[in-house]
């Protein structure tokens, strides 16, 4: 299970590229109820998406020359420009060589060798996201590519990842695991095969009732890109997107019992 004592591997930020930052915080205060609050004035419109003054997510505007909308995830490591060297040398690719972010820690933007953007992470005085797996937040982080074994092979020799393969409608699907500790209990994502064009990573976030955000969704600008259906033994979710196309998805997670 996701939670907020990351170790490498872990999801541990997401955040927001917008063309709109202003009505994306709008979109999804209404939707998620977050609010909104800059990083400053030096963050370049870079800033916060909180509940209850804890950091649940990021937002920020596209600085990637013919970025479209999208979230990122980003994985926890203790070295980014080591990370950034093995992924090169593992057949990925880097979009944003490894910088420091002020004092908060240091990043690079990466895609993996099956077309995915994602980002790593080395934590300085921001470790990452500071409340998970509870509603409106951060619950599950799923990867769509068209070859989920030789792209998993990347991320093991980037993270040590670990998978277990489980049966869905249509697909194997393939539970993915921090390397340390015991694997169910690290368990944070999973890999489907690739679904549409675009191979990504998609984030899930933790809802009491998927239906009804899927209808605030539209209510607020946004699209369904699959209603709200029953996984057994998972619970009932929805992909959606918002206002300028960014997917993600949401999950009211089955009964634990």
């Amino acid at each position: 299970m996701l939670g907020t004592q990351f170790t490498t591997g872990s999801p541990s930020w997401i955040d927001l590229g917008s063309p709109d930052t202003e009505a994306a915080a709008a979109f999804y205060g209404a939707v998620l109820g977050w609010e909104f609050r800059s990083a400053g004035p030096d963050a370049g419109g870079y800033g916060f998406f909180r509940q209850d003054g804890l950091t649940v997510g990021a937002l920020g505007p596209l600085t990637e020359k013919g970025a479209s909308s999208a979230w990122t995830v980003y994985f926890q490591t203790p070295d980014a420009d080591a990370a950034q060297k093995a992924a090169e040398s593992a057949g990925g690719t880097v979009r944003v060589a490894a910088f420091d972010v002020m004092d908060a820690g240091r990043m690079a933007a990466l895609t993996d060798p099956g077309g995915a953007e994602f980002a790593v992470w080395q934590p300085g005085s921001v470790q990452g996201l500071e409340r998970t797996s509870s509603t409106n937040t951060l619950v599950w982080a799923e990867l769509h590519v068209a070859e989920p074994e030789s792209v998993l092979a990347f991320y093991r020799t980037l993270f040590g990842w670990r998978w277990a393969e489980m049966d869905a409608p249509g697909m194997t699907y393939r539970v993915i695991s921090t390397a340390e500790g015991d694997q169910e209990d690290a368990s944070f994502g999973g890999v489907a095969e690739l679904q549409g064009k675009t191979p990504h990573w998609i984030p899930y976030f933790a809802v009491e009732d998927a239906d009804a955000t899927a209808r605030t969704t539209q209510g607020n600008g946004g699209s369904v890109l699959m209603p709200a259906a029953d996984i057994p033994d998972v619970g009932r979710i929805a992909w959606l997107a918002d206002p300028f196309g960014a997917p993600f998805a949401v999950l009211k997670p089955a009964p634990m019992g």
